[in-house]
């Protein structure tokens, strides 16, 4: 009998709609370092699925294929004009992550800084419209003094 679950793909694995979801592939490829497992495409060029890993976590990615969905609207950030959605990812450096990110062509939204709560984070989106947060744990911080500070940067807006 077959796994239920196949090795490697236990948890959460966000899967993104992106309008020209060749050019995400090889855009996450350049700007995360992510390597591609497998792709198939409709027999319009479209691409139906395809299966990517960024570090040891896997990414899926489709086109949009509004004519297949009930509503048949569009689903893609682009077609939208937003998401609602962040990917939030732990790296070993925050600020490289980000500038690698620009460099390949995502737009900084949240440059880099320290946040109160521990973490030095900042937000990208790419040029699809997916948001991605990154983030490097510089220390830890109490639960009370972390309230204190939230507080402290709500009072301030």
């Amino acid at each position: 009998m077959a796994n239920p679950i196949p090795p490697g793909h236990e948890g959460l694995i966000p899967h993104l709609v992106c309008d020209r979801c060749a050019d995400a592939i090889e855009f996450y490829k350049q700007a995360f370092g992510a390597t591609e497992e497998a792709r198939m495409p409709s027999p319009d060029g479209r691409i139906m699925h395809a299966q990517m890993r960024i570090g040891d976590q896997h990414l899926y990615l489709a086109d949009d294929f509004p004519e297949y969905c009930a509503d048949a609207k569009p689903r893609s950030p682009k077609a939208l004009g937003a998401t609602p959605v962040t990917i939030h990812r732990y790296v070993k450096d925050c600020d490289a992550a980000i500038k690698r990110a620009e460099e390949a062509g995502a737009t900084v939204t949240m440059p880099a800084s320290d946040m109160f709560w521990g973490d030095r984070y900042g937000v990208v989106t790419d040029p699809f419209g997916h948001t991605w947060a990154f983030a490097t744990h510089v220390k830890d911080v109490a639960p009370d003094e972390m309230e204190e500070a939230a507080q402290a940067m709500f009072a301030q807006s």
